[in-house]
């Protein structure tokens, strides 16, 4: 997709179906390979016709933050999803999780025995399975792995049945990381399976994976991975190496509504109509921008303000012209995606569907 078409107005995420399609195949294709199973977390879309083709190339289920997501990928039929996430939950929590329950399989996660018994107390007897999340490195939630027993036990007395392990290598999300993160990850996983298996309990699901660290994950003990980022590609992603340029499925359109040659120390720089209320505001400490331009690859965004972005370029590379459209690469697509109600898609140069977001702001 090298243009913006025009019945895009700006500012708007615009989705190229061809390239989200090759990103979908191209993992199902290399964790296969691996010999593992593969559950993309559906957080970062939230669009049930990309979840129905996730599903279609050999996805064994879906991954989701909330039970709000789960809900609204159970209504569009998903049979399979893990809610990856250490819940409290609560009677009213406790109530909507039976429902799924009766409509696909259903797991959480857990890593207290607090919040296990108090799981227990509103879903004991209910077809839900619970993973117990270990810390592997991370430093989020999680337990250390010497303590996955002690919290499954918690569980198992609270009338809960355990199907083993997870964890979220999110500090592969740094440069130079995604093959540390990954061992750091087995290492994790294999000692809390083992632990549990000496325990007493069968172990069925050990589940790991991220974007950068997915391929890179080797079967035994993992069972499955669960990348998210994938379909889409961003500007992290790009900056770690971990996709390319034509990988990148996802751009904002956007418009040049302001131009500056610049000056003894001002920049050259353009503003654009998309700013933190489209972008996302994320920026990693390593990062070089809050994100790039897919036609300008040595252009950075500099600053972000709600509804503009500013974007320096280097001397000698010319800037673009007043009214110019262009296409944005967010840092961080996840956010992005849900702060709009819909996306563009494109095939071709031209819009050939609209997808709702439809998990969109169902955060609990």
């Amino acid at each position: 997709m090298s243009t913006v078409p025009p019945e895009i107005d700006t500012p708007e995420i615009m989705v190229d179906a061809d390239v989200l399609r090759r990103n979908i195949e191209r993992m199902a294709a290399g964790v296969a390979a691996k010999g593992l199973a593969l559950r993309p977390h559906a957080k970062t879309h939230k669009i049930p016709e990309i979840a129905a083709l996730q599903l279609v190339a050999g996805a064994v289920g879906l991954t989701v933050a909330t039970i709000g997501e789960a809900e609204v990928f159970a209504e569009h039929g998903a049979a399979d999803l893990f809610i990856a996430y250490p819940l409290w939950v609560t009677e009213r929590s406790g109530q909507r999780l039976r429902q799924l329950g009766r409509r696909a399989r259903i797991a959480v996660g857990t890593d207290s025995a607090e919040a296990a018994r108090a799981m227990g107390a509103h879903v004991a007897g209910a077809d839900v399975e619970v993973l117990v999340e270990v810390d592997s490195g991370h430093h989020r939630s999680g337990v250390a792995p010497a303590q996955a027993v002690q919290v499954a036990r918690a569980a198992a007395d609270s009338g809960l049945r355990v199907a083993g392990v997870f964890t979220f290598p999110g500090h592969s999300y740094a440069p130079g990381m995604p093959a540390e993160a990954a061992e750091e990850e087995r290492r994790a996983l294999a000692e809390a399976a083992r632990l549990l298996t000496e325990a007493g309990f069968e172990v069925t699901r050990v589940s790991g994976g991220s974007t950068p660290s997915a391929l890179l994950t080797e079967a035994r003990p993992t069972t499955e991975v669960r990348p998210g980022v994938y379909v889409f590609g961003d500007a992290q992603q790009l900056e770690l190496g971990r996709c390319a340029p034509e990988d990148v499925a996802l751009t904002v359109a956007a418009t040049v509504v302001s131009r500056h040659e610049g000056s003894s120390g001002v920049p050259r720089r353009v503003v654009l109509d998309a700013g933190s209320k489209v972008l996302g505001g994320d920026r990693p400490g390593w990062a070089t921008g809050f994100g790039r331009l897919a036609d300008f690859p040595d252009a950075r965004i500099t600053a972000l303000s709600e509804h503009h972005a500013t974007v320096a370029f280097p001397d000698g590379e010319g800037l673009p012209a007043l009214g110019e459209r262009l296409r944005v690469i967010p840092n961080h697509v996840c956010v992005a995606v849900n702060l709009v109600d819909e996306v563009a898609v494109v095939s071709g140069g031209e819009v050939v569907d609209r997808w709702r977001v439809a998990a969109r702001g169902r955060n609990r």
